[in-house]
């Protein structure tokens, strides 16, 4: 092989015929690259030649009782086990270990099971990986930077023109393995993947943490062999060079227990399901080979041992594609099929292939389907061509002792609630909530899950009981996609309890007391979403809870926003099922005195909160406006007189304190205007502070404008009486004061602005006079102006 340079062209070939692949000797050596359909089908034929006693696979040690799961019948890849891990110091992390249909891996635990041999894991659990790459919170236990990004991967990448490591692969192995004899193949692997490894020192491989896994490796290997015959080995061609004993150099003996220490470790395994769309490398994990189900499609011609399996792979894509785009409404036709087709065995042959794999394919599909520029409007093709390289499976756990409650919680009451989640991609579901009561439950379950795990669902319309928005909505859309981060994210979610209700209880009681006991609003709003969520009895210890807050908050901001939440939940409880609640009136009063209690306070709170203030002082003013006995005392309205007379009020508070005190008669309609009509008629500061006051009034009696000519006066007064400079600053909060009035509203001020000008109201919908116009006219009568100077006509 002319890839051999140096001593390695004596090494390698001697290290492979006497270690690697010595068919007569106790142990056979296999290297892979994973995920990678050849080496699966070469390792068939090797186990077939060879027979071995046992099959050692590189994967968690720990994993091992996992094996029989993931070999079962009622198993369909895409799997993966998903390892957890918790230090001493309480750092987390995960990771995942990806099986595909053409896993060597995988195709190795489903022969081991065929032919009733044993099968073990023999790398270091993912908590020694963790401890290396401490910075990294998930990732692929089959991780393959190194390999694909060595000088040597880089350098060959030039020499045969391939553009990335994936293509070089696919081309020397994926494709010219078919024909290759088995011995070849696995001789290619191992020298390729060997000078790959030579490329780093012992000093990088010792910081990645291959030295101390392929120590720890050997002493499996080493034990194996001691108990069986004949040994068949497969890892990452990477760590197959490090596990020969000729390639030990001094001190890697020390690298196995080095693997083993470090702080406390708390481990968990899993078996889960996994999609194609996760196991694409393209995607963010940097472990095998990307473009999965175009792959799955190549090895189920292997195994049915068709004649170019890459070519009848590509005609099946580009038909499935050429059907998509014109459901789409795309314009292609049957000759761009053609033409695509044509070139991908064109491009073969240019670049000295024995059929077009994935590279030409794409590159064909560019060339034939892309019209004109490639811009984001021509690129649905190729969009459509990835959608289809990469598939939307999820594979299926068969049921075992290692399930997490949670996990089989969930899934059983989706599986009731008919949730697609065997498919990848989003799904929506309408729901009906007050018609349907399993909508109801329905709604409770996606509650719950988004809670838990927010990336599952999204309510994207309904009702929002926390922002109070939309509520006349009856139905409620909800997306969602399932994958086997959501799974991940449920297991991580078991601690808290074997079933979906259970955890979202306690995880919301753990929430809780967190905080602190003052916080009344915070408290309130998680009772809220306990009962969207349909936790009663989670519920039920909250209003204790709420009760307890409402006696030690002082904040009236906090108090409001209780008082807000149990108000809402009085008047509108039976729509989430609340039977009738004596305790719930009895709360609601008490933080309906406990709000008033602090409104004395107000004048020295800061603007910045003023809106929301506002927003306290409306609610108040519209439940002692109403007939109900719990509201009907002075408290409210004294308080209110009081905070009149403070002179540090604000303009903007004194305008809400004003107008809720006219609407309850308790002042006149002529002094909330006539208190305008002091600012817009006093000091230079006081006029500015006019458009607050009028915020304020506007936010509670915009009426009191619409109709009262007296105050649209002053208003006129203001603005034709003010300094150009000033009305300039005072503009958007005279805006911000307007925005109260609705677009007919602000039609009838328009009316009256117009007639108290004397002019016609279709006068204003005239279009203004632009910018350069007004500056033209300027120049001009300045012009006039000096020329009647000269002629001393003014």
């Amino acid at each position: 092989m002319d890839w051999l340079t140096g001593e390695a062209d004596k090494e390698l070939p001697s290290l492979f015929e006497q270690q690697v692949f010595n068919l007569n000797s106790g142990t056979v050596y296999f290297p892979i690259r994973h995920h990678s359909p050849a080496c699966s089908f070469h390792l068939l034929r090797v186990i077939k030649q060879y027979n071995p006693d046992m099959i050692l696979i590189e994967g968690p040690a720990s994993g091992t009782p996992l094996i029989p799961v993931l070999a079962d019948e009622a198993t369909e890849t895409p799997v993966s086990l998903y390892c957890t891990y918790e230090d001493e110091q309480g750092g987390r992390s995960a990771c995942y270990y990806p099986l595909l249909s053409y896993s060597p891996e995988y195709v190795a635990m489903k022969e081991a099971a065929r032919l009733g041999i044993p099968a073990a894991f023999i790398d270091l659990d993912y908590s020694h990986e963790a401890r290396a790459e401490a910075e990294k919170q998930e990732k692929s236990i089959q991780d393959e930077t190194l390999l694909a990004s060595s000088d040597f991967i880089n350098r060959l990448c030039r020499k045969m023109n391939c553009r990335s490591f994936d293509e070089l692969w696919e081309k020397l192995f994926e494709i010219e393995g078919q024909a290759a004899t088995t011995e070849a193949f696995v001789q290619n692997v191992f020298t390729y993947c060997a000078l790959s490894r030579m490329c780093y020192s012992k000093e990088q491989l010792h910081a990645s943490g291959d030295l101390a896994r392929e120590a720890y490796m050997r002493e499996c290997i080493k034990q194996a062999a001691s108990k069986h015959k004949r040994v068949l080995v497969i890892t990452g061609g990477f760590h197959t060079y490090g596990l020969l004993e000729a390639a030990q150099s001094e001190g890697l003996a020390n690298e196995e227990q080095q693997g083993k220490s470090g702080g406390a470790i708390q481990q968990q395994l899993y078996p889960m399901v996994y999609t194609f769309e996760e196991a694409d490398r393209l995607n963010g994990y940097a472990s095998g080979m990307p473009y999965v189900n175009y792959y799955e499609l190549i090895w189920n011609k292997l195994l049915q041992n068709k004649a170019e399996p890459y070519n009848q792979t590509a005609l099946a894509l580009l038909s499935e594609l050429m059907r998509k785009l014109r459901k789409g409404q795309e314009e292609v036709s049957t000759s761009d099929a053609i033409e695509a087709y044509s070139m991908i065995q064109g491009l073969a042959v240019l670049r000295g292939k024995r059929e077009g794999g994935v590279y030409e394919l794409l590159d064909a599909a560019l060339s034939s389907f892309v019209k004109g520029e490639r811009t984001l409007a021509t690129d649905k093709p190729l969009e459509e061509l990835r959608l289809l390289l990469t598939g939307d499976k999820i594979g299926i756990v068969a049921p075992n002792s290692f399930t997490v409650p949670i996990v089989e919680d969930f899934k059983n009451r989706c599986s009731a609630s008919g949730l697609q989640i065997k498919t990848t991609g989003k799904h929506k579901k309408v729901l009906d909530l007050y018609a349907k009561e399993e909508n109801r439950l329905l709604s409770q379950l996606l509650q719950c899950a988004s809670f838990l795990v927010p990336d599952f669902a999204v309510r994207e319309s309904g009702p929002d009981w926390v922002a109070y928005r939309d509520m006349n909505l009856v139905r409620e859309t909800w997306t969602y996609a399932y994958s086997s981060r959501i799974e991940a994210r449920l297991i991580e979610n078991s601690l808290y309890g074997g079933t979906i209700k259970e955890a979202a209880a306690r995880k919301i009681g753990e929430r809780m007391q967190e905080l602190p006991d003052h916080h009344s609003g915070e408290i309130a709003n998680a009772l809220l979403q306990a009962l969207l969520m349909g936790l009663q009895d989670t519920a039920r210890r909250l209003y204790e809870q709420v009760q307890a807050a409402l006696r030690k908050d002082g904040n009236f901001l906090s108090l409001c926003q209780t008082l807000t939440i149990l108000n809402r939940l009085r008047q509108h409880g039976r729509l989430l099922g609340l039977a009738a609640d004596e305790q719930l009136p009895l709360l609601v009063a008490e933080a309906y005195n406990n709000a008033v209690d602090k409104l004395l306070g107000l004048a020295s709170i800061h603007s910045d909160e003023h809106p929301a203030i506002i927003q306290g002082l409306k609610l108040l003013a519209m439940l002692a406006e109403s007939s109900e006995a719990h509201f009907q005392n002075d408290t409210f309205r004294g308080h209110l007189s009081e905070l009149l007379s403070d002179r540090k009020l604000s303009p903007q508070l004194e305008g809400v304190v004003m107008a809720i005190l006219a609407g309850l008669g308790d002042r006149t309609r002529e002094e909330m205007v006539e208190r305008a009509r002091s600012y817009v008629r006093g000091t230079p500061e006081q006029a500015k502070q006019t458009a607050k006051y009028l915020q304020g009034m506007f936010a509670i009696a915009r009426d009191a404008f619409l109709y009262d000519e007296l105050l649209l006066g002053e208003l006129n007064y203001l603005i034709e009486e003010l300094p150009s400079d000033d009305f300039i600053a005072m503009v958007p909060e005279l805006r911000l004061a307007f925005t109260y009035f609705t677009p007919m509203e602000t039609s009838l001020i328009a009316e009256r602005v117009a007639t108290l000008h004397q002019a016609e109201p279709e006068e204003l919908e005239r279009p203004p006079i632009d910018e350069q116009t007004l500056i033209q006219a300027k120049a001009l009568d300045e012009a006039i102006r000096k020329e009647f100077a000269t002629w001393k006509l003014i």
